[in-house]
C-alpha cells in the first residue's frame, strides 16, 4: 500500500524513509505521523532490514508542524494530533532496530524533535536546526525536554529552547547535538556507510544494546540494569550465529 506523505525505499539491509511534503518543506501533519508509524511496523516485521534512515525529500528535513493546519484545529483536534505525534515518537525511540536521522536541510520544531528521537544524527553542514516554539506561543513535544538535555546538558538545552535560535550542522556537531556534520552531497553516502557498518554486526546484539541504553536512561536502578545485562548477554551467546561470529572475528585477527 503506498504512503501519502513519505517515500519508502530499501537498499540491501537498510530501510530509507523520506519525508515527502515538499511543497510545505515537509511540514508534519497527522497523516505523516500515521505513515511513519505504519512503515515502521512494516520494517519491524522484516528479518532482512537491519537499520533505518529517515531523511527529507527536497531541501528540508522537516520544518515541523504544519502551521496552516494548526490555525484551524480545535483544541480536541490538536490533542488528537499531539497524541499521535507522541505515540509515534515513542515507537521511534523504542524501535528495536537503529534509526539514523540524515538531516538534509531545515529541521525545526517537531521535525527537529523527530531527529532527536532517532539513535544517531548526521547533518548537512549548512542544515538549520532549532526549536522555534517560544516564538509561536507553543511548546516542545516528542520527549525533547529530556532528549535535548541528554545530548547537550541542561544549560545549553535551556539556551536553545528559550531563545528559539537556529544553529547549523557544524555548530550542532560541536555541541554534540548531532554525531557528524558533512557537506550536503556527502550526507546520504555517509549515512548509508554508517548504516551498512551497523548492519554488518549482529542484529540481536544491536537490539539488546539499544534496549540496554534506553533502560539506562530511565529510572531503572543499577542492580536491575545489571540483571538485564546478564540476560541480554545470555540471549546473544545462545544464538546459532554466536560461533560463526567468533570464528569470523578470529580469522580477521590473523
Amino acid at each position: 500500500m503506498p504512503f501519502e506523505t513519505i517515500i519508502y525505499e530499501e537498499l540491501n539491509a537498510v530501510a530509507i524513509i523520506k519525508l515527502n511534503r515538499t511543497k510545505v518543506l515537509n511540514a508534519m501533519n497527522i497523516q505523516m505521523w500515521q505513515d511513519l508509524a505504519r512503515v515502521l511496523d512494516d520494517i519491524r516485521a522484516s528479518a532482512e532490514l537491519q537499520v533505518v534512515i529517515i531523511t527529507g525529500e527536497g531541501r528540508a528535513f522537516s520544518t515541523g508542524a504544519d502551521l496552516k493546519e494548526s490555525k484551524t484545529r480545535t483544541i480536541e483536534e490538536y490533542r488528537k494530533y499531539l497524541v499521535k505525534l507522541q505515540k509515534t515518537t515513542v515507537k521511534i525511540i523504542e524501535f528495536e532496530k537503529p534509526i539514523i536521522a540524515a538531516i538534509n536541510g531545515y529541521a525545526l520544531g517537531s521535525g527537529y524533535e523527530l531527529a532527536l528521537a532517532c539513535d544517531l544524527r548526521l547533518a548537512a553542514e549548512d542544515a538549520q536546526i532549532g526549536s522555534p516554539e517560544a516564538k509561536v506561543t507553543s511548546s516542545v513535544t516528542g520527549g525533547a525536554f529530556k532528549l535535548i538535555q541528554n545530548l547537550v546538558g541542561p544549560g545549553k538545552a535551556k539556551e536553545l529552547l528559550f531563545t528559539g535560535d537556529f544553529i547549523d550542522g557544524k555548530e550542532a556537531q560541536r555541541i554534540g547535538l548531532v554525531n557528524k556534520a558533512v557537506p550536503l552531497k556527502e550526507l546520504m553516502p555517509a549515512s548509508l556507510a554508517l548504516a551498512d557498518k551497523i548492519a554488518s554486526n549482529s542484529a540481536i546484539s544491536i537490539k539488546m544494546i539499544k534496549k540496554g541504553i534506553h533502560l539506562a536512561q530511565t529510572e531503572l536502578n543499577l542492580k536491575a540494569l545489571m540483571d538485564y545485562e546478564i540476560e541480554a548477554c545470555l540471549a546473544c551467546v545462545s544464538t546459532k550465529e554466536r560461533q560463526s561470529s567468533l570464528q569470523y572475528f578470529e580469522n580477521r585477527k590473523r
